[in-house]
């Protein structure tokens, strides 16, 4: 069963079971990522409803039971973001492609923006001026968003590094990993279990976390102090990163302002630094040969 025959399958329920269970379907309709990953129990308890009344929602829609149906959401989910299931999803449907993609990245851009609450933005910019080191974590599509992290925290001074994998493991670099640092996490889909298994270490470590994600049921979110959430969706590839992207361009943006004369002096550093021709040509009158 796809995901679309499960979708379908789910509303046509949802006319004709009582209102408890009406209840637990329109909460796997619309939260059907953190219901995948979830357990029957914190389901049942975030709804106010019983074990059992689950596993009578699972076999009205026709399962032996909840865990065949977490299988099936999980399944939906998997087929959302694997590349070669939506490109032959894109080929089927035969839609312009170029403007399917425009017009999802500005859904990506304007969903990340509604998430982005203010006292969330001022939260990070506290945690981030308070920290010893701010580790920027990230795996496959994801580590572009944390070195893009990592570099707007160095321009602006702060001490920052780059956890991907490289010659150590990741739960090898976080042996550095203490008090008063502060890891920000970038997961997206497919959630990696040795990224997991570090931020666990990070955080049973003392330090804060920072996740950011495309839903609360990405597991690096149950060790953060701070959760923000992106929009990441794609017709072809896995993930799409612009959402995350734009929400380090903000955050960092209004980090920045809200240092004052610390930030000031740090980017004046830079602009003195691109301006050395060992490594830059001159912004004017260049010449080549």
């Amino acid at each position: 069963m796809d995901s679309n025959e499960l979708q379908k399958l789910m509303r046509e329920k949802l006319e004709v079971v009582p209102n408890k269970a009406r209840r637990v379907i329109e909460y796997l309709l619309t939260n059907t990522r953190e219901a995948a990953f979830r357990s029957i129990g914190e389901v049942a308890d975030q709804l106010e409803v019983s074990k059992a009344q689950m596993v009578r929602v699972a076999r009205i829609l026709g399962f032996t039971g909840y865990a065949e149906l977490k299988d099936a959401l999980q399944g939906a989910i998997l087929e959302q973001v694997n590349p070669a299931a939506m490109l032959a999803k894109a080929t089927i449907i035969q839609e312009d492609l170029p403007e399917s993609i425009h017009r999802m990245e500005h859904a990506n851009l304007d969903e990340t923006w509604n998430q982005m609450k203010p006292e969330l933005v001022s939260q990070f910019c506290r945690i981030i001026q308070e920290a010893r080191c701010v580790y920027c974590l990230g795996w496959g599509i994801s580590s572009l968003v944390a070195e893009s992290c990592m570099m707007r925290l160095r321009v602006l001074g702060i001490p920052a590094m780059l956890m991907q994998r490289s010659g150590l493991a990741l739960l090898e670099q976080a042996r550095a990993v203490g008090e008063k640092d502060v890891v920000i996490v970038c997961e997206l889909p497919s959630y990696a279990v040795e990224v997991t298994e570090t931020v666990e270490r990070c955080a049973a470590q003392g330090a804060t976390i920072i996740t950011i994600t495309d839903s609360l049921a990405a597991p690096v979110c149950r060790y953060a102090g701070l959760s923000l959430f992106v929009s990441a969706a794609s017709p072809t590839f896995g993930s799409s990163v612009l959402g995350p992207l734009f929400l380090i361009h903000v955050l960092t943006s209004v980090l920045a302002v809200s240092m004052g004369s610390k930030a000031k002096a740090a980017l004046e550093e830079q602009a003195a630094f691109l301006h050395d021709s060992r490594y830059f040509h001159p912004a004017f009158g260049l010449r080549y040969s």
